[in-house]
């Protein structure tokens, strides 16, 4: 089971703010850098990584996605999904031509640190609508709470591709699980949605990560979105809140035994290369 990681940070903290990690014991100190990630994985499978934006102080993200620019292409990193603000005229589009440079196959705005209106307006729908003129997927990070959000979301963007990061991140450790499968159901019902295998072990309660614990959840997104419109990512270094990497990988193969070859393959590998536009 060979695995492309749709979902990896990096923090390089004399270089960008992350004031997001202060109060997590786990990330609030030290770096995380890409050598860091490509020793822990060493022989794990992992073939191919594509960045993803790690929630930089807003006066960095742009800073950060120039940074990376500078990798892909090196090792195994095949692109990277950089930080947007889509609720923003001014300079958006801009961006969106300088990111055709820095190896960008991809956006994200993390939605769930901000107003529930910001996704809401027509100046963010309307941008977004032109990352998807333009090829690309938009990830989407939504609470499981805001699932009805995601949803007008996409159903307002109905001709691009989007991206339900963290499986819709539901509760996992307070058993909350009708609601949050009410909404997968409902966000899977549109075709151009598609759903990314990751983070869920930060969800769970404390070293309460196994997989019978996550079984249902995972069974229910396997149920909803069919495994040719999910995609798998570690959610590295934020997975060290959780089982940290190594055990998500094992934890994830044993998930997905079930299925057929093509269907895992699909899932760990196939699935993020024509999301991301990377065949």
């Amino acid at each position: 089971m060979n695995f492309i990681d749709t979902h990896q940070h990096v923090i390089y903290r004399d270089d960008f703010g992350y004031a997001w990690t202060k109060d997590i014991p786990e990330l609030s100190a030290g770096n995380f850098t890409f050598e860091d990630y490509d020793a822990l994985t060493d022989g794990a499978g992992v073939v191919g990584t594509i960045f993803m934006e790690t929630g930089v102080d807003d006066a960095d993200h742009q800073a950060e996605a120039r940074f990376v620019g500078q990798r892909v292409g090196t090792n195994n990193l095949l692109g990277q999904i950089a930080s947007c603000r889509p609720e923003e005229e001014a300079g958006f589009d801009d961006w969106l031509e300088e990111g055709r440079n820095l190896g960008v196959v991809g956006y994200r705005r993390i939605l769930h640190v901000v107003s529930d209106e910001v996704s809401q307006s027509e100046t963010f729908r309307k941008n977004l609508r032109k990352i998807g003129r333009d090829g690309l997927p938009f990830d989407m990070c939504f609470l499981a709470r805001q699932l009805p959000i995601a949803q007008a979301l996409a159903r307002a963007c109905d001709d691009q591709i989007l991206v339900l990061d963290h499986c819709g991140v539901p509760d996992i450790a307070a058993s909350a699980f009708e609601s949050w499968a009410e909404g997968i159901s409902k966000i899977a019902e549109m075709d151009h949605v598609v759903v990314k295998l990751s983070g869920i072990t930060a969800y769970c309660a404390p070293r309460d990560y196994g997989v019978d614990v996550l079984r249902p959840w995972v069974d229910h997104i396997l149920g909803a979105f069919g495994p040719s419109r999910i995609v798998w990512g570690s959610d590295w270094p934020v997975v060290n809140t959780g089982s940290g990497l190594p055990v998500w990988i094992e934890t994830t193969r044993q998930l997905l035994a079930h299925l057929s070859p093509d269907e895992t393959s699909a899932i760990t590998e196939k699935n993020a290369l024509r999301v991301y536009g990377l065949e």
